[in-house]
């Protein structure tokens, strides 16, 4: 089976990135706007029991997440993505190091930016065009996340909540 970790941004932050989703990210239907945590990996039951328990146990010494969405970027020339641009704080860093360290299945295949993708799958026309549009729109909001999700893949490739574990360690 597939998993995932992500942290799920207020339902403000959610709104608006659905609101360029809808038009221009081609799994808009398969997930609702996140940040990645851990990328996808496979894990089986027994597996995944125990990375539950480590999650678990990172999430209580963890403080709630403080994020800012300071700026719309893109992966281009790498990939045709545009997305939220998180700023990459300490306390995410050190939260998404933990995870690939505690949780040692599947290598990650890019660097670590946290981000909330708005558009993928565009062609080279298509993300000109729209990048420029949106960078001129431009995002500016700040909230905190309580929370973090383990996640599964269903077989129509959308994604559901398995677990859902709360950040509840003292602020550093």
């Amino acid at each position: 089976m597939k998993f995932g970790i992500v942290a799920f941004p207020s339902k403000k932050l959610q709104d608006l990135a659905n609101t360029y989703r809808k038009r221009y990210d081609s799994h808009y239907s398969k997930i609702t706007p996140h940040i990645t945590l851990k990328e996808a990996f496979e894990a089986d039951e027994l597996e995944i029991q125990n990375i539950s328990k480590e999650i678990a146990s990172i999430a209580e010494n963890c403080a709630p997440l403080k994020i800012n969405a300071s700026r719309i970027s893109s992966f281009f020339p790498t990939t045709n993505v545009i997305f939220f641009r998180i700023e990459p704080t300490e306390q995410l860093k050190n939260l998404h190091q933990e995870l690939q360290s505690r949780i040692n299945i599947g290598k990650p295949r890019h660097v670590f930016i946290p981000h909330i993708t708005i558009a993928q799958d565009l062609t080279e026309t298509e993300h000109d065009d729209i990048f420029g549009q949106l960078r001129m729109i431009g995002v500016n909001e700040q909230e905190t996340i309580d929370r973090i999700h383990l996640l599964y893949q269903l077989e129509d490739g959308s994604w559901t909540t398995y677990e859902t574990y709360r950040l509840t360690g003292d602020e550093k």
